[in-house]
């Protein structure tokens, strides 16, 4: 199990474009992938579970995988919530 805290950077925060984007990440992965904010435990490939967290900009979360390529995943997806692509992509 990989387990590794950041904070979110992303300008607007995970409205529904940058989740999307975040489930698409997490689902190109055989491991499985949990995103941890405020004592819930979410799966980060289901859109819904991850809309329920309202995460903003300066949330720190852990990201949390298990599975035979679970530190690419987390560093795929560590690496999305820090960037800026939403800010990119407007």
């Amino acid at each position: 199990m990989t387990r590794k805290t950041v904070e979110v950077s992303l300008q607007e925060g995970l409205d529904t474009r940058p989740i999307a984007m975040l489930v698409q990440i997490a689902s190109q992965y055989e491991s499985t992938v949990y995103i941890e904010y405020d004592e819930k435990h979410v799966n980060a490939k289901s859109i819904m579970g991850m809309m329920t967290l309202a995460l903003k900009n300066g949330n720190r979360v852990d990201v949390v995988t298990e599975g035979s390529d679970e530190e690419t995943a987390a560093d795929h997806i560590c690496g999305y919530l820090e960037s800026t692509v939403a800010e990119k992509e407007q």
